[in-house]
Protein backbone atom coordinates (compact mmCIF):
# COMPACT_ATOMS: atom_id res chain seq x y z
CA UNK A 1 0.00 0.00 0.00
CA UNK A 2 1.34 3.44 -0.91
CA UNK A 3 1.77 5.86 2.01
CA UNK A 4 -0.40 8.94 2.17
CA UNK A 5 1.25 11.91 0.40
CA UNK A 6 2.38 14.87 2.45
CA UNK A 7 0.05 17.81 1.96
CA UNK A 8 1.73 20.42 -0.23
CA UNK A 9 1.96 24.08 0.68
CA UNK A 10 -1.11 25.99 -0.36
CA UNK A 11 0.87 28.35 -2.54
CA UNK A 12 2.69 25.58 -4.42
CA UNK A 13 0.28 23.89 -6.84
CA UNK A 14 0.78 20.32 -7.96
CA UNK A 15 0.34 21.26 -11.59
CA UNK A 16 2.18 23.80 -13.70
CA UNK A 17 3.46 26.65 -11.52
CA UNK A 18 2.38 30.03 -12.91
CA UNK A 19 4.98 32.75 -13.36
CA UNK A 20 3.16 34.98 -10.92
CA UNK A 21 4.23 34.41 -7.37
CA UNK A 22 7.38 32.47 -8.30
CA UNK A 23 9.55 35.01 -6.53
CA UNK A 24 7.66 34.42 -3.28
CA UNK A 25 8.14 30.66 -3.60
CA UNK A 26 11.85 31.06 -4.30
CA UNK A 27 12.35 33.42 -1.37
CA UNK A 28 10.39 31.14 0.94
CA UNK A 29 12.46 28.15 -0.14
CA UNK A 30 15.64 30.18 0.17
CA UNK A 31 14.88 31.22 3.73
CA UNK A 32 14.15 27.64 4.74
CA UNK A 33 17.41 26.47 3.19
CA UNK A 34 19.34 29.36 4.73
CA UNK A 35 18.06 28.69 8.22
CA UNK A 36 18.71 25.00 7.79
CA UNK A 37 22.30 25.67 6.79
CA UNK A 38 22.96 28.25 9.48
CA UNK A 39 21.92 26.02 12.39
CA UNK A 40 24.56 23.34 11.69
CA UNK A 41 27.15 26.03 11.01
CA UNK A 42 26.38 27.61 14.39
CA UNK A 43 27.00 24.30 16.10
CA UNK A 44 30.11 23.67 14.00
CA UNK A 45 31.61 26.83 15.52
CA UNK A 46 31.76 24.84 18.77
CA UNK A 47 32.35 21.30 17.52
CA UNK A 48 35.04 21.99 14.88
CA UNK A 49 37.52 23.55 17.37
CA UNK A 50 36.90 20.53 19.61
CA UNK A 51 37.67 18.10 16.81
CA UNK A 52 40.78 20.02 15.71
CA UNK A 53 42.12 19.98 19.27
CA UNK A 54 41.34 16.29 19.75
CA UNK A 55 42.82 15.22 16.43
CA UNK A 56 45.57 17.84 16.25
CA UNK A 57 46.32 19.90 13.16
CA UNK A 58 47.79 16.92 11.29
CA UNK A 59 44.90 14.61 12.24
CA UNK A 60 42.28 17.18 11.27
CA UNK A 61 44.14 17.79 8.01
CA UNK A 62 43.96 14.06 7.28
CA UNK A 63 40.23 14.02 8.05
CA UNK A 64 39.70 16.89 5.60
CA UNK A 65 41.83 15.15 2.98
CA UNK A 66 39.94 11.84 3.29
CA UNK A 67 36.58 13.52 2.72
CA UNK A 68 38.09 15.73 0.01
CA UNK A 69 39.47 12.98 -2.24
CA UNK A 70 36.03 11.57 -3.23
CA UNK A 71 35.02 15.03 -4.43
CA UNK A 72 37.54 14.65 -7.26
CA UNK A 73 35.17 12.01 -8.64
CA UNK A 74 32.16 14.30 -8.29
CA UNK A 75 31.37 13.88 -12.00
CA UNK A 76 30.78 10.14 -11.55
CA UNK A 77 26.99 10.42 -11.19
CA UNK A 78 26.91 11.36 -14.89
CA UNK A 79 25.26 14.65 -14.02
CA UNK A 80 22.13 12.89 -12.78
CA UNK A 81 21.68 15.04 -9.67
CA UNK A 82 21.14 18.06 -11.94
CA UNK A 83 19.42 16.11 -14.73
CA UNK A 84 16.95 14.63 -12.26
CA UNK A 85 15.90 18.07 -11.02
CA UNK A 86 15.69 19.56 -14.52
CA UNK A 87 13.69 16.77 -16.19
CA UNK A 88 11.52 16.01 -13.17
CA UNK A 89 10.70 19.74 -12.81
CA UNK A 90 9.52 19.81 -16.41
CA UNK A 91 7.37 16.71 -15.84
CA UNK A 92 5.96 18.18 -12.63
CA UNK A 93 5.14 21.45 -14.38
CA UNK A 94 3.12 19.45 -16.93
CA UNK A 95 1.33 17.45 -14.23
CA UNK A 96 3.01 14.15 -15.19
CA UNK A 97 3.47 12.54 -11.79
CA UNK A 98 4.09 9.02 -13.09
CA UNK A 99 6.70 10.28 -15.57
CA UNK A 100 8.30 12.36 -12.83
CA UNK A 101 8.63 9.24 -10.69
CA UNK A 102 10.17 7.24 -13.53
CA UNK A 103 12.68 10.04 -14.16
CA UNK A 104 13.80 9.95 -10.52
CA UNK A 105 14.28 6.17 -10.62
CA UNK A 106 16.08 6.37 -13.96
CA UNK A 107 18.45 9.05 -12.66
CA UNK A 108 19.19 7.02 -9.53
CA UNK A 109 19.96 3.88 -11.57
CA UNK A 110 22.34 5.71 -13.92
CA UNK A 111 24.09 7.47 -11.02
CA UNK A 112 24.48 4.24 -9.06
CA UNK A 113 25.97 2.31 -11.96
CA UNK A 114 28.32 5.11 -13.02
CA UNK A 115 29.59 5.80 -9.48
CA UNK A 116 30.55 2.21 -8.67
CA UNK A 117 33.83 2.12 -10.68
CA UNK A 118 35.44 5.19 -9.02
CA UNK A 119 34.21 3.96 -5.63
CA UNK A 120 35.95 0.64 -6.32
CA UNK A 121 39.14 2.51 -7.21
CA UNK A 122 39.07 4.37 -3.90
CA UNK A 123 38.46 1.16 -1.96
CA UNK A 124 41.06 -1.00 -3.74
CA UNK A 125 43.82 1.60 -4.08
CA UNK A 126 43.22 3.50 -0.83
CA UNK A 127 46.77 3.22 0.47
CA UNK A 128 48.30 4.22 -2.86
CA UNK A 129 46.05 7.27 -3.05
CA UNK A 130 47.09 8.27 0.48
CA UNK A 131 50.76 7.98 -0.49
CA UNK A 132 50.24 10.14 -3.57
CA UNK A 133 48.52 12.74 -1.35
CA UNK A 134 51.71 12.97 0.75
CA UNK A 135 50.14 11.48 3.89
CA UNK A 136 52.88 10.84 6.51
CA UNK A 137 54.00 7.25 6.96
CA UNK A 138 52.59 6.94 10.47
CA UNK A 139 49.10 7.92 9.20
CA UNK A 140 48.98 5.73 6.07
CA UNK A 141 47.16 2.76 7.62
CA UNK A 142 44.52 5.00 9.20
CA UNK A 143 44.14 6.97 5.97
CA UNK A 144 43.62 3.78 3.93
CA UNK A 145 40.77 2.53 6.14
CA UNK A 146 39.14 5.97 6.21
CA UNK A 147 39.35 6.27 2.41
CA UNK A 148 37.61 2.92 1.94
CA UNK A 149 34.75 4.14 4.11
CA UNK A 150 34.69 7.41 2.16
CA UNK A 151 34.23 5.37 -1.03
CA UNK A 152 30.91 4.08 0.32
CA UNK A 153 29.86 7.58 1.41
CA UNK A 154 30.66 8.70 -2.14
CA UNK A 155 27.98 6.43 -3.67
CA UNK A 156 25.35 7.08 -0.99
CA UNK A 157 25.68 10.86 -1.33
CA UNK A 158 24.92 10.64 -5.05
CA UNK A 159 21.69 8.82 -4.27
CA UNK A 160 20.85 11.47 -1.67
CA UNK A 161 21.15 14.18 -4.32
CA UNK A 162 18.64 12.37 -6.54
CA UNK A 163 16.02 10.98 -4.17
CA UNK A 164 15.36 14.49 -2.83
CA UNK A 165 14.10 15.51 -6.31
CA UNK A 166 10.35 15.40 -5.45
CA UNK A 167 11.08 17.83 -2.61
CA UNK A 168 12.95 20.20 -4.94
CA UNK A 169 10.46 20.13 -7.82
CA UNK A 170 7.69 21.15 -5.40
CA UNK A 171 9.95 23.79 -3.86
CA UNK A 172 9.46 22.02 -0.52
CA UNK A 173 12.78 23.25 0.79
CA UNK A 174 11.41 22.97 4.32
CA UNK A 175 11.32 19.19 4.03
CA UNK A 176 14.63 18.96 2.20
CA UNK A 177 16.44 21.13 4.70
CA UNK A 178 14.94 19.38 7.73
CA UNK A 179 16.47 16.17 6.47
CA UNK A 180 19.82 17.51 5.27
CA UNK A 181 20.48 19.86 8.16
CA UNK A 182 19.02 17.60 10.81
CA UNK A 183 21.32 14.76 9.82
CA UNK A 184 24.31 17.06 9.46
CA UNK A 185 23.64 18.48 12.92
CA UNK A 186 23.53 14.94 14.30
CA UNK A 187 26.93 14.26 12.74
CA UNK A 188 28.40 17.45 14.16
CA UNK A 189 27.27 16.56 17.67
CA UNK A 190 28.36 12.92 17.56
CA UNK A 191 31.75 13.35 15.85
CA UNK A 192 33.62 15.02 18.77
CA UNK A 193 32.20 12.41 21.15
CA UNK A 194 33.45 9.56 18.96
CA UNK A 195 36.86 11.20 18.54
CA UNK A 196 37.11 11.86 22.28
CA UNK A 197 36.39 8.18 23.00
CA UNK A 198 39.36 7.23 20.83
CA UNK A 199 37.74 6.80 17.44
CA UNK A 200 40.25 9.08 15.74
CA UNK A 201 39.95 9.88 12.05
CA UNK A 202 38.37 6.51 11.27
CA UNK A 203 35.67 7.07 13.88
CA UNK A 204 34.91 10.52 12.48
CA UNK A 205 34.51 9.04 8.97
CA UNK A 206 32.24 6.28 10.30
CA UNK A 207 30.00 8.99 11.74
CA UNK A 208 29.92 10.65 8.31
CA UNK A 209 28.91 7.32 6.72
CA UNK A 210 26.07 6.80 9.20
CA UNK A 211 24.83 10.33 8.55
CA UNK A 212 24.78 9.68 4.79
CA UNK A 213 22.82 6.44 5.22
CA UNK A 214 20.27 8.02 7.58
CA UNK A 215 19.89 10.93 5.15
CA UNK A 216 19.15 8.56 2.28
CA UNK A 217 16.54 6.69 4.29
CA UNK A 218 14.85 9.97 5.25
CA UNK A 219 14.75 11.23 1.66
CA UNK A 220 13.22 7.97 0.50
CA UNK A 221 10.45 8.17 3.09
CA UNK A 222 9.60 11.86 2.58
CA UNK A 223 9.85 11.86 -1.23
CA UNK A 224 7.69 8.75 -1.41
CA UNK A 225 5.00 10.57 0.54
CA UNK A 226 5.19 13.58 -1.76
CA UNK A 227 5.24 11.33 -4.82
CA UNK A 228 3.82 7.86 -4.01
CA UNK A 229 4.36 6.89 -7.64
CA UNK A 230 8.10 6.87 -6.93
CA UNK A 231 7.72 3.52 -5.17
CA UNK A 232 8.11 1.36 -8.25
CA UNK A 233 10.71 -0.30 -10.41
CA UNK A 234 10.04 0.87 -13.96
CA UNK A 235 12.29 3.47 -15.59
CA UNK A 236 11.59 6.11 -18.21
CA UNK A 237 13.29 4.69 -21.28
CA UNK A 238 12.36 7.69 -23.41
CA UNK A 239 14.24 10.02 -21.05
CA UNK A 240 17.46 8.00 -20.93
CA UNK A 241 18.92 9.45 -24.12
CA UNK A 242 18.09 13.12 -23.43
CA UNK A 243 19.22 12.74 -19.82
CA UNK A 244 22.54 11.22 -20.87
CA UNK A 245 22.86 13.88 -23.57
CA UNK A 246 22.36 16.50 -20.86
CA UNK A 247 24.54 14.73 -18.31
CA UNK A 248 27.36 13.81 -20.68
CA UNK A 249 28.75 17.35 -20.91
CA UNK A 250 28.39 17.59 -17.12
CA UNK A 251 30.69 14.59 -16.80
CA UNK A 252 33.22 16.21 -19.12
CA UNK A 253 32.97 19.53 -17.31
CA UNK A 254 32.83 17.77 -13.95
CA UNK A 255 36.19 16.10 -14.45
CA UNK A 256 37.75 19.51 -14.91
CA UNK A 257 35.35 21.20 -12.49
CA UNK A 258 36.21 19.14 -9.43
CA UNK A 259 39.88 19.86 -10.06
CA UNK A 260 39.23 23.56 -10.47
CA UNK A 261 37.18 23.70 -7.28
CA UNK A 262 39.39 21.61 -5.00
CA UNK A 263 42.78 21.38 -6.71
CA UNK A 264 44.45 23.93 -4.44
CA UNK A 265 43.75 21.76 -1.38
CA UNK A 266 45.37 18.68 -2.88
CA UNK A 267 48.34 20.72 -4.12
CA UNK A 268 48.81 22.23 -0.66
CA UNK A 269 48.97 18.79 0.92
CA UNK A 270 51.42 17.72 -1.76
CA UNK A 271 53.83 20.67 -1.82
CA UNK A 272 53.57 21.65 1.87
CA UNK A 273 51.88 19.43 4.48
CA UNK A 274 48.51 18.24 5.77
CA UNK A 275 48.99 20.73 8.60
CA UNK A 276 49.02 23.63 6.11
CA UNK A 277 45.94 22.09 4.52
CA UNK A 278 44.23 22.28 7.93
CA UNK A 279 44.98 26.01 8.24
CA UNK A 280 43.71 26.65 4.72
CA UNK A 281 40.61 24.45 5.15
CA UNK A 282 39.53 26.28 8.31
CA UNK A 283 39.94 29.63 6.50
CA UNK A 284 38.03 28.40 3.46
CA UNK A 285 35.26 26.90 5.58
CA UNK A 286 34.67 30.15 7.47
CA UNK A 287 34.83 32.17 4.25
CA UNK A 288 32.33 29.84 2.56
CA UNK A 289 29.66 31.08 4.96
CA UNK A 290 29.44 33.96 2.52
CA UNK A 291 27.81 31.63 -0.01
CA UNK A 292 25.05 30.49 2.34
CA UNK A 293 22.28 32.74 1.09
CA UNK A 294 23.03 32.44 -2.63
CA UNK A 295 23.71 28.75 -2.29
CA UNK A 296 20.39 28.40 -0.51
CA UNK A 297 18.65 30.41 -3.20
CA UNK A 298 19.97 28.18 -5.98
CA UNK A 299 18.17 25.21 -4.43
CA UNK A 300 14.94 27.04 -5.28
CA UNK A 301 16.12 29.01 -8.31
CA UNK A 302 17.12 26.08 -10.48
CA UNK A 303 13.74 24.29 -10.49
CA UNK A 304 12.01 27.69 -10.76
CA UNK A 305 14.17 28.69 -13.75
CA UNK A 306 13.49 25.26 -15.30
CA UNK A 307 9.74 25.90 -15.06
CA UNK A 308 10.04 29.38 -16.65
CA UNK A 309 11.76 28.41 -19.90
CA UNK A 310 8.83 29.09 -22.24
CA UNK A 311 8.72 32.35 -24.18
CA UNK A 312 5.62 33.60 -22.38
CA UNK A 313 7.44 33.22 -19.06
CA UNK A 314 10.63 34.95 -20.23
CA UNK A 315 9.78 38.30 -18.55
CA UNK A 316 9.14 36.49 -15.24
CA UNK A 317 12.47 34.69 -15.62
CA UNK A 318 14.34 37.94 -16.17
CA UNK A 319 12.59 39.59 -13.23
CA UNK A 320 13.47 36.71 -10.93
CA UNK A 321 17.07 36.75 -12.16
CA UNK A 322 17.54 40.50 -11.73
CA UNK A 323 15.85 40.72 -8.37
CA UNK A 324 17.92 37.85 -7.01
CA UNK A 325 21.18 39.53 -8.01
CA UNK A 326 20.12 42.91 -6.68
CA UNK A 327 19.03 41.58 -3.29
CA UNK A 328 22.24 39.56 -3.08
CA UNK A 329 24.37 42.65 -3.66
CA UNK A 330 22.47 44.47 -0.92
CA UNK A 331 23.20 41.91 1.80
CA UNK A 332 26.62 40.99 0.45
CA UNK A 333 28.33 44.31 1.22
CA UNK A 334 27.76 44.49 5.01
CA UNK A 335 28.30 40.75 5.47
CA UNK A 336 31.69 40.91 3.75
CA UNK A 337 32.75 43.86 5.89
CA UNK A 338 31.79 42.16 9.17
CA UNK A 339 33.44 38.90 8.15
CA UNK A 340 36.72 40.69 7.39
CA UNK A 341 36.55 42.51 10.72
CA UNK A 342 35.94 39.28 12.62
CA UNK A 343 38.44 37.10 10.76
CA UNK A 344 41.66 37.34 12.78
CA UNK A 345 40.01 37.47 16.26
CA UNK A 346 37.85 34.48 15.35
CA UNK A 347 40.75 32.27 14.27
CA UNK A 348 42.95 33.42 17.14
CA UNK A 349 40.55 33.01 20.06
CA UNK A 350 38.22 30.30 18.76
CA UNK A 351 40.93 27.98 17.46
CA UNK A 352 44.42 29.05 18.53
CA UNK A 353 46.98 31.82 17.97
CA UNK A 354 48.64 29.59 15.37
CA UNK A 355 45.41 29.47 13.34
CA UNK A 356 45.07 33.23 13.81
CA UNK A 357 48.49 33.69 12.25
CA UNK A 358 48.23 31.09 9.48
CA UNK A 359 44.53 31.21 8.47
CA UNK A 360 43.78 34.95 8.42
CA UNK A 361 45.64 35.81 5.20
CA UNK A 362 44.08 32.97 3.14
CA UNK A 363 40.70 33.89 4.63
CA UNK A 364 40.85 37.52 3.43
CA UNK A 365 41.89 36.45 -0.06
CA UNK A 366 39.20 33.76 -0.29
CA UNK A 367 36.48 36.18 0.83
CA UNK A 368 37.36 38.53 -2.03
CA UNK A 369 37.03 35.68 -4.50
CA UNK A 370 33.77 34.52 -2.97
CA UNK A 371 32.21 37.93 -3.57
CA UNK A 372 32.30 37.06 -7.26
CA UNK A 373 31.46 33.42 -6.68
CA UNK A 374 28.26 34.33 -4.85
CA UNK A 375 27.02 36.34 -7.84
CA UNK A 376 27.96 33.55 -10.27
CA UNK A 377 25.21 31.30 -8.87
CA UNK A 378 22.58 33.22 -10.82
CA UNK A 379 23.96 33.01 -14.39
CA UNK A 380 25.05 29.43 -13.68
CA UNK A 381 21.47 28.46 -12.80
CA UNK A 382 20.09 30.15 -15.92
CA UNK A 383 22.52 28.33 -18.19
CA UNK A 384 21.83 24.96 -16.58
CA UNK A 385 18.06 25.48 -16.67
CA UNK A 386 18.28 26.25 -20.39
CA UNK A 387 19.91 22.85 -20.94
CA UNK A 388 23.25 24.16 -22.19
CA UNK A 389 25.44 22.09 -19.89
CA UNK A 390 28.12 21.66 -22.57
CA UNK A 391 29.14 25.29 -22.02
CA UNK A 392 30.83 24.38 -18.75
CA UNK A 393 32.72 21.48 -20.29
CA UNK A 394 34.36 23.82 -22.79
CA UNK A 395 35.18 26.54 -20.29
CA UNK A 396 36.53 24.29 -17.55
CA UNK A 397 38.82 22.35 -19.83
CA UNK A 398 40.17 25.51 -21.43
CA UNK A 399 41.17 26.98 -18.08
CA UNK A 400 42.28 23.74 -16.38
CA UNK A 401 45.93 23.61 -17.49
CA UNK A 402 46.66 27.31 -16.80
CA UNK A 403 45.00 26.94 -13.40
CA UNK A 404 47.05 23.86 -12.49
CA UNK A 405 50.25 25.71 -13.28
CA UNK A 406 49.08 28.82 -11.40
CA UNK A 407 48.08 26.87 -8.27
CA UNK A 408 51.28 24.84 -8.20
CA UNK A 409 53.43 27.96 -8.62
CA UNK A 410 51.62 30.11 -6.04
CA UNK A 411 51.07 27.36 -3.46
CA UNK A 412 54.74 26.34 -3.69
CA UNK A 413 55.94 29.90 -3.18
CA UNK A 414 53.33 31.39 -0.86
CA UNK A 415 51.67 28.38 0.79
CA UNK A 416 48.02 28.72 1.83
CA UNK A 417 47.79 32.38 0.80
CA UNK A 418 49.09 31.54 -2.66
CA UNK A 419 46.54 28.76 -3.09
CA UNK A 420 43.77 31.12 -2.01
CA UNK A 421 44.92 33.79 -4.48
CA UNK A 422 45.02 31.31 -7.38
CA UNK A 423 41.51 30.07 -6.53
CA UNK A 424 40.13 33.61 -6.28
CA UNK A 425 41.61 34.69 -9.62
CA UNK A 426 39.95 31.77 -11.36
CA UNK A 427 36.60 32.53 -9.73
CA UNK A 428 36.69 36.14 -10.96
CA UNK A 429 37.29 34.95 -14.52
CA UNK A 430 34.48 32.39 -14.30
CA UNK A 431 31.96 34.90 -12.97
CA UNK A 432 32.54 37.43 -15.73
CA UNK A 433 32.28 34.71 -18.37
CA UNK A 434 29.06 33.23 -16.93
CA UNK A 435 27.30 36.59 -16.91
CA UNK A 436 28.14 37.10 -20.58
CA UNK A 437 26.98 33.60 -21.58
CA UNK A 438 23.76 33.78 -19.54
CA UNK A 439 22.86 37.01 -21.32
CA UNK A 440 23.39 35.46 -24.74
CA UNK A 441 21.83 32.06 -24.12
CA UNK A 442 19.20 32.67 -21.48
CA UNK A 443 18.15 36.11 -22.68
CA UNK A 444 18.54 37.55 -19.19
CA UNK A 445 20.20 40.79 -18.24
CA UNK A 446 20.92 42.74 -15.09
CA UNK A 447 21.11 46.46 -14.45
CA UNK A 448 21.48 47.96 -10.99
CA UNK A 449 18.66 50.35 -10.20
CA UNK A 450 19.37 53.48 -8.16
CA UNK A 451 23.08 52.99 -8.78
CA UNK A 452 24.22 56.28 -7.23
CA UNK A 453 22.36 55.60 -3.96
CA UNK A 454 23.71 52.08 -3.80
CA UNK A 455 27.31 53.22 -4.38
CA UNK A 456 26.89 55.83 -1.64
CA UNK A 457 25.71 53.10 0.74
CA UNK A 458 28.68 50.90 -0.22
CA UNK A 459 31.11 53.78 0.45
CA UNK A 460 29.65 54.19 3.95
CA UNK A 461 29.96 50.48 4.64
CA UNK A 462 33.66 50.48 3.72
CA UNK A 463 34.52 53.00 6.46
CA UNK A 464 34.94 50.29 9.17
CA UNK A 465 37.64 48.59 7.07
CA UNK A 466 39.53 51.86 6.89
CA UNK A 467 39.17 52.16 10.67
CA UNK A 468 40.55 48.65 11.17
CA UNK A 469 43.61 49.55 9.08
CA UNK A 470 44.06 52.83 10.96
CA UNK A 471 43.79 51.21 14.41
CA UNK A 472 45.79 48.18 13.22
CA UNK A 473 43.19 45.69 14.31
CA UNK A 474 39.75 45.31 15.83
CA UNK A 475 38.97 47.44 18.88
CA UNK A 476 35.98 49.10 20.52
CA UNK A 477 36.16 52.11 18.20
CA UNK A 478 36.19 49.93 15.08
CA UNK A 479 33.20 47.95 16.32
CA UNK A 480 31.27 51.13 17.11
CA UNK A 481 32.04 52.57 13.68
CA UNK A 482 30.99 49.30 12.03
CA UNK A 483 27.56 49.25 13.65
CA UNK A 484 27.02 52.95 12.92
CA UNK A 485 27.98 52.39 9.27
CA UNK A 486 25.63 49.40 9.06
CA UNK A 487 22.75 51.53 10.39
CA UNK A 488 23.41 54.26 7.81
CA UNK A 489 23.80 51.63 5.08
CA UNK A 490 20.47 50.06 6.00
CA UNK A 491 18.75 53.44 6.03
CA UNK A 492 20.03 54.34 2.54
CA UNK A 493 19.07 50.93 1.15
CA UNK A 494 15.61 51.09 2.67
CA UNK A 495 14.89 54.63 1.50
CA UNK A 496 16.73 54.84 -1.80
CA UNK A 497 17.53 51.38 -3.19
CA UNK A 498 14.71 48.91 -2.48
CA UNK A 499 11.51 49.09 -4.52
CA UNK A 500 8.25 49.92 -2.78
CA UNK A 501 6.72 46.51 -3.52
CA UNK A 502 9.79 44.79 -2.06
CA UNK A 503 9.52 46.81 1.16
CA UNK A 504 5.80 46.07 1.34
CA UNK A 505 6.43 42.36 0.86
CA UNK A 506 9.00 42.30 3.68
CA UNK A 507 6.63 44.17 6.00
CA UNK A 508 3.79 41.78 5.22
CA UNK A 509 5.99 38.77 5.94
CA UNK A 510 7.26 40.27 9.19
CA UNK A 511 3.73 41.12 10.27
CA UNK A 512 2.90 37.41 10.38
CA UNK A 513 5.52 36.84 13.10
CA UNK A 514 5.09 40.05 15.09
CA UNK A 515 2.68 40.07 18.05
CA UNK A 516 -0.62 41.80 17.39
Amino acid sequence: MNPEPIAPDADIPQTRSPAAGMTVKVVKGTLWTLVGLMVPIFFSLFTTPLVTRLLGADGYGLFVLVLLIPTYFGFADFGMNVASTKFASAAFAEGGREREARIVRTSALIAFMSSLPPAAVMIIFARTIAEIANVPEHQLAEAAVALRLAGVIFVVNFLNSIFNTPELTRLRMDLNIWIMSGMRLLGLLVTPIVVYLGGGVIGAVIVALCVSLFTLASHLVVSARLLPEMLGFSIDRESIRPMIKFGGPLVISGIAGVLLINLEKFVLARVTSVETLAYYSIAAAFASMLTLFSGSMVQSLFPAFAQLQSEENRPALNTLYSRGIRLTLIWLVPVVVFMILAGRPFFTYWFSPVFGRESTGPFYITVLGLVFNVLAYFPYSVIMASGRSEIFAKVYWIELLPYILLVWLMASRFGASGAAAAWSLRVVFDTVFLFVIASRIGGVSYTQQHISAFLAAVAVMLIPLAAMIYFQGLNAWTILIAFAAAAVYGFIVLKRVLEKEEIAWVRNKLAVYLPK
